[in-house]
């Protein structure tokens, strides 16, 4: 993510805004989904051919940045919005483990890690870098948003703020800083166990099809 986002502030100086979103469902054995968006609204035609050059609008290019042999891609959209003259790349992705997203060169500085904390407890973290610049980019106006749902009780967290079961990271780019680090303690869910009473029904079902081929049989 590093890496896009840099490419988009060194090739121009703008004071219109940069957003990212990377919305993820996570579940206690590490696999999960991830749904990344970002868009920046360019000043001029100039600027979009700049942009065009760089790739980070073009969607082989994403795939590129996005894929790794422990990553699906499911798909990758990006589109001009003719109301406002926003650029915009959504990518949808599903991991088996999250602990090798840093495969992906998109991911190559997050750190993800999922590991195991006091009994029946699991500890996530994930690396915000430092993004240094020295083009004059106006810092409040470029957010990053992390969006993270668990497969479980949340512990601890040190998110910034939360709707429902999704816990939010919201910063700016000066928020960043030296650089951030998501981390929840979370307990999984456990499995529901499947009620007696399934059993008892299904063996009554079971009995009722003997009894029915046998009385056919002799029939």
């Amino acid at each position: 993510m590093k890496k896009i986002i840099i490419a988009v502030l060194a090739s121009f100086i703008f004071s219109g805004c940069i957003n990212y979103i990377q919305d993820v469902q996570l579940y206690a054995d590490g696999s999960g989904s991830m749904r990344v968006t970002f868009w920046t609204k360019m000043p001029d035609d100039e600027s979009n051919k700049i942009l065009d050059k760089v790739g980070i609008f073009n969607a082989d290019s994403l795939r590129n940045e996005f894929s790794s042999n422990y990553v699906t891609i499911k798909n990758i959209s990006v589109y001009v919005d003719s109301t406002d003259s926003t650029n915009h790349a959504i990518i949808n992705l599903t991991f088996n483990n999250i602990d090798s997203l840093g495969r992906a060169k998109a991911f190559a500085s997050s750190e993800f890690s999922l590991k195991d904390g006091a009994e029946g407890q699991k500890i996530f973290s994930q690396f915000i870098s430092p993004i240094t610049t020295g083009f004059g980019i106006n810092s409040n106006a470029f957010h990053v948003t992390y969006k993270y749902t668990f497969g479980g009780d949340i512990i601890t967290d040190n998110c910034t703020a939360k709707k429902g079961r999704i816990l939010i990271w919201d910063y700016s780019l000066a928020e960043i800083g030296s650089g951030k680090t998501i981390s929840v303690t979370f307990r999984p869910f456990k499995l529901k166990e499947t009620p007696p009473w399934i059993y008892v029904l299904s063996g009554l079902v079971l009995l009722i099809v003997i009894i029915f081929l046998l009385k056919k049989k002799k029939d």
